[in-house]
């Protein structure tokens, strides 16, 4: 994540006073390295990855030869992995392509590091330029790329039992902010979350009050049963949310959408439901659903 990753940097920096900064910048296709994988090099260490394999030790090598310079501007340099290529072969097959910005990065970017690490929803671009806040005329450079220090995947997990704990764990470690909600006082589950950024216990008959709408949130009800599973399930269905779904068994999810349609409810609205939730991998353990249920919000995330 782009903070973890800064606190990282910081941390070298002023150890070690200079390191290489590499920071994809655009991929396509079958890239290893994806828009906003970020690596930092030094003579003695490095941390981050801009994807792995042969390509990523290359240039882990190049990064340390550029430090025996006094300093560098600014550059990319393309890599098709496809040893086809005519020119910029990365040394790997696995098709597709990534561009790679390198930056020379010294004790004079510390003001720039600790306004990224304290801030909120700083807008960090990376350009021909150097690395800095937001730039508004974007005509004028070669090429940049721009991203948030802030996690703007939001997620709520509605229901803060042994699932919702496990779940919060595996979704953790990804860029996901994650928010718990349980109407139970004391739960001890709630209590062993160190995962979540926030948890509140609230009457789930006014839900709707505590998660925004947006394309940006994903709503995930594992409540303790039916009574209030069907309770938020009603409060939210018609909210516009990029993913909402319910933790249960088919004959449950059938008969709890059958009486919504039955009192009214739009079967179209309904039919956006992910239920029952998760991608089928026969999960059996509360781990297991976890990961069933991560795998389906980073399909849903990663599409288009």
């Amino acid at each position: 994540m782009v903070l973890d990753f800064y606190k990282k940097a910081q941390q070298v920096l002023q150890e070690e006073q200079r390191f290489v900064l590499m920071v994809v910048i655009a991929n396509e296709g079958s890239s290893p390295g994806r828009k906003g994988f970020k690596m930092l090099v030094t003579k003695n260490q490095m941390f981050g990855t801009i994807g792995g394999g042969i390509m990523e030790h290359k240039l882990v090598d190049y990064a340390q030869r550029l430090l025996t310079k006094t300093s560098f501007e600014p550059f990319i340099k393309h890599q098709i992995h496809d040893k086809s290529a005519p020119a910029d072969q990365s040394g790997m097959i696995c098709s597709g392509r990534q561009t790679i910005a390198f930056y020379d990065i010294t004790t004079d970017c510390l003001p720039t590091i600790d306004s990224i690490i304290t801030q909120d929803n700083v807008t960090i671009s990376y350009s021909n330029l150097g690395i800095d806040s937001k730039i508004e005329d974007t005509e004028t450079l070669a090429w940049y790329f721009e991203e948030k220090n802030s996690l703007v995947q939001k997620v709520y997990i509605i229901g803060g039992g042994h699932v919702g704990l496990a779940l919060s764990e595996v979704l953790s470690h990804m860029d996901f902010e994650i928010h718990v909600l349980d109407h139970r006082e004391n739960l001890n589950t709630m209590m062993m979350n160190t995962f979540a950024h926030s948890k509140q216990t609230v009457a789930f008959e006014e839900i709707e009050n505590y998660i925004p709408e947006g394309d940006s949130i994903y709503v995930v009800v594992m409540s303790f049963g039916y009574r209030t599973d069907d309770v938020i399930i009603r409060r939210l269905i018609n909210k516009n949310f990029r993913y909402i779904g319910m933790l249960g068994s088919k004959e449950k999810i059938a008969t709890l959408f059958q009486n919504m349609i039955a009192d009214g409810y739009d079967k179209s609205q309904i039919s956006k439901v992910y239920a029952p939730i998760g991608i089928d991998i026969k999960s059996e353990t509360t781990q297991e659903i976890a990961i069933s249920v991560a795998s389906q919000l980073i399909s849903v995330k990663n599409r288009n």
